[in-house]
Formats: structure tokens, C-alpha cells, sequence
């Protein structure tokens, strides 16, 4: 029973549900409330478990591509591999079996990443060596912004997802100006210092420019002549120079969508009664809203 005095746990929200198609009632209702609803006491256990199990089994993974460690301990290794891949099946199939709608679950995002949380290790049966690929369970922690209220910061990724978009044809025109200077410099440098230097064939001189250009410079192919050199300077400078225009552009949608936003808060403010949310502070919302748009925390009902 809960503690008198202490706030009921809200359920999902009705939309929420429909979505996925969470069930009403039954033992589903309740699978579905441990498994998908983090605002109750036994959810938010179970997604604190969770959190903890990806952690390990991830760390299994990563420990066992030690040669000397595994060597010694591979049996264990094994064990551990498949009680977590087991573990995580029974876990997504429980996922699946509370919902009306399963395969909406299975195509959403959470859906995909559970699903390839598991398939690594039973394709290994098959393919020996593609178990490694489980450190796709490490996405599976992004869930931490649900269990421990990080939803705010569901909205800074958003506009920052909005500003990828805005300015991706930039970003385009960008990268294939880049592109163009890479093949015909790289060409350029296969004419000038040719196999004799390293520069054997396009394909390689466009290898040199593309590293030349990014700065990282391997060192393993190096003009010899001094137009080359030449040719390299000025691929050093313009390398430097545009590694700044991408963020630039993006920087600049973002900026544009941060003043929008602060205007239509400003606009909105002035057109709503304010509601302040108890658990964010968050003080503008619409007249019929139930639940707070930055933390999901409900809302107190207006007089």
C-alpha cells in the first residue's frame, strides 16, 4: 500500500496508449505497467534493473574481446552472454504479449533496438564472431531519459533535429563543393609527383586529399617535389577553414529556432493563464492541458 500523503503514480496518458496499443485491463494491463510506465513504483524498479543488466551485459562483451581474459575465462563468458540474451527475449516478448497492437511496438524505435539487442547472439550460432555486435544494447540506455525524468531534454534534441533538417541542403551544397576540390586536387597531385612518390594511382592521391584536407595527415603518403608541397599548403589552409562552415550553418538554424520559439512563448504568455509545473517550474501551457509539455508531470487543474 502506498504512504498517505504521497502522490498516486499517474499512468500513461490516454493518447500514450493508443499509440502503442497498451491494454486496459487484465494481467497484460499490469505487465504493460511494469514494463512500459517508469512513473509506478514497480516500473521504475524494473527499468532501474534494466538499466543495470545492459550495463553488464555490455561490459560482458567488452571484457571477453580481451585475448588473455578470455582464454581463461571464456565458459563464463558464454554463460553470462546467453542468461542476458535470454533475459532480454523473455523481456521484449513480454513487451509484445501486453499489447494490443504489438507490431506497432516492434517497428517504433525502443522496438528495432530491443529486437537487435538479442539477434546478434542467436545469429552467432550461424555467423561465429557476430555476437560483438550486441554492443547494440547500449542504446537500449536511452531509456535513462524517461526513468529518471530527463524528458526536458527530449525537446533540446528536437530542435536540434529541426536545425539538421532546416539546413541539410546547405550542409549538401557544403560537402559537395569539398568534394569536387578533394578529386581535383587529388588528381592534380597524381599528375605533379606520381608513382615514383606513393601518388600510384587517383583513387590514392584522392585518399591523400581527403586526409590532407580533414588535417588529420597520416604521414603515409608525402609529396617530394616542392609544387607538391605547394599544392599541400593550400590544402592545409583550405582544410582548416572549412571544418568551421558546417557548424557555422547549423549553429545559425539553431539560433533561428531558439528566437522563434522565445516569441511564441512570449506571445503565448501573454494569451494563457499560467500554470506553473510543480516539478519543472515550466509556466506556460495551454488551457486544456493535463500534463506538463517539458516533464510530462500533471498539471494542477485550473479553478
Amino acid at each position: 500500500m502506498e504512504q498517505a500523503g504521497s502522490p498516486a503514480p499517474q499512468p500513461a496518458t490516454a493518447g500514450e496508449r493508443h499509440a502503442i496499443g497498451a491494454p486496459h485491463d487484465g494481467w497484460r494491463a499490469l505487465v504493460y505497467r511494469v514494463t512500459f510506465e517508469s512513473e509506478t513504483p514497480a516500473g521504475r524498479l524494473f527499468d532501474k534493473l534494466l538499466i543495470w543488466a545492459i550495463l553488464a551485459s555490455v561490459a560482458v562483451v567488452v571484457v571477453d574481446s580481451i585475448p588473455g581474459l578470455h582464454d581463461r575465462w571464456y565458459v563464463a563468458f558464454d554463460v553470462a552472454e546467453w542468461f542476458f540474451t535470454i533475459l532480454f527475449t523473455v523481456e521484449y516478448l513480454l513487451r509484445l504479449a501486453c499489447l494490443k497492437q504489438p507490431w506497432r511496438y516492434a517497428r517504433s524505435f525502443f522496438g528495432v533496438i530491443d529486437l537487435l539487442a538479442v539477434l546478434p547472439t542467436y545469429l552467432a550460432l550461424i555467423l561465429p564472431g557476430i555476437h560483438v555486435l550486441v554492443d547494440v544494447r547500449v542504446l537500449r540506455l536511452l531509456r535513462i531519459f524517461r526513468i529518471f525524468k530527463l524528458t526536458a531534454y527530449i525537446s533540446e534534441y528536437h530542435t536540434l533535429a529541426l536545425a539538421l533538417k532546416a539546413s541539410r541542403r546547405k550542409v549538401l551544397v557544403f560537402l559537395a563543393t569539398v568534394s569536387l576540390i578533394i578529386v581535383v586536387m587529388g588528381s592534380l597531385m597524381y599528375v605533379v609527383e606520381g608513382p615514383e612518390h606513393g601518388f600510384t594511382s587517383i583513387p590514392t592521391s584522392i585518399y591523400w586529399a581527403i586526409t590532407t584536407m580533414t588535417t588529420v595527415g597520416y604521414g603515409d603518403i608525402t609529396p617530394e617535389t616542392p609544387i607538391g608541397r605547394i599544392i599541400t599548403a593550400i590544402m592545409m589552409l583550405l582544410g582548416w577553414g572549412t571544418l568551421a562552415v558546417p557548424t557555422g550553418i547549423v549553429t545559425s538554424e539553431i539560433a533561428i529556432r531558439q528566437s522563434r520559439q522565445e516569441e511564441a512563448g512570449r506571445a503565448a504568455s501573454a494569451a494563457l493563464p499560467l500554470r506553473e509545473c510543480a516539478a519543472c517550474g515550466e509556466a506556460v501551457h495551454t488551457s486544456t492541458a493535463r500534463h506538463c509539455h517539458q516533464c510530462g508531470a500533471r498539471l494542477p487543474v485550473l479553478g
